[in-house]
C-alpha cells in the first residue's frame, strides 16, 4: 500500500508559491550525514549500469541518501536502469508495433517490458530519495553553502 494522501511539495516550490498555509518551512529536522568513503560498484553491473552507478552515487552521498547498507539494492536499480535502455534502444530501432505474417498491427512485446521496467524504476527513486516528492518527504539536511568552512565542518563531523 502506498503513502496515503497527496505527495508533499518541497519547501522551495512552497516559497515560489509564496507559502499559501503559512506554516513554517522545515529546514533541517534529520540526522543524515554524507559517506565520505567511496562506494565501489559491485563487478557483476554491466557496462551501462556501472556508468549509472558513478553518476548517482556521488549525488546521493553527497545529500545523505545512501549508506553501505543500501548498496546492493542500489545496484539492482542501476542494473534495471541499464536493462531498461537496452528495451527502450530496441524499440528505438524497431519501433512500438510489427506486423504478424497474418498482416496484423501489433504492439511488440518489449513496449510492455519498457513500462514494467520503468514502473520499477519509479519505486526504487522513491526509495532512495531521487524525486521531488520524496526528498521531501526525508526531511533532508539543506546542503552546506560550499564558501562556509564551518558549515562543512559540522556536517561531516557531527
Amino acid at each position: 500500500m502506498g503513502s496515503r494522501g497527496p505527495a508533499p511539495k518541497p519547501s522551495w516550490m512552497k516559497v515560489l508559491e509564496g507559502n499559501p498555509g503559512k506554516r513554517p518551512l522545515k529546514k533541517t529536522t534529520t540526522n543524515a550525514k554524507p559517506e565520505t568513503k567511496e562506494f565501489l560498484r559491485p563487478d557483476w553491473l554491466d557496462r551501462e549500469a556501472g556508468d549509472h552507478w558513478n553518476i548517482v552515487v556521488p549525488a546521493l552521498q553527497n545529500m545523505g541518501l545512501l549508506t553501505e547498507l543500501d548498496l546492493s539494492l542500489f545496484a539492482v536499480y542501476c542494473q534495471t536502469y541499464a536493462d531498461w535502455v537496452r528495451v527502450e534502444k530496441l524499440l528505438a530501432q524497431t519501433g512500438p508495433t510489427y506486423v504478424t505474417p497474418a498482416g496484423q498491427l501489433r504492439v511488440r512485446p518489449e513496449l510492455s517490458i519498457a513500462h514494467e521496467y520503468m514502473d520499477a524504476l519509479l519505486e526504487f527513486s522513491k526509495d532512495f530519495g531521487m524525486t521531488p516528492a520524496s526528498r521531501a518527504r526525508m526531511n533532508l539536511l539543506e546542503p552546506p553553502h560550499p564558501d562556509d568552512e564551518f558549515q562543512r565542518w559540522k556536517m561531516l563531523d557531527g
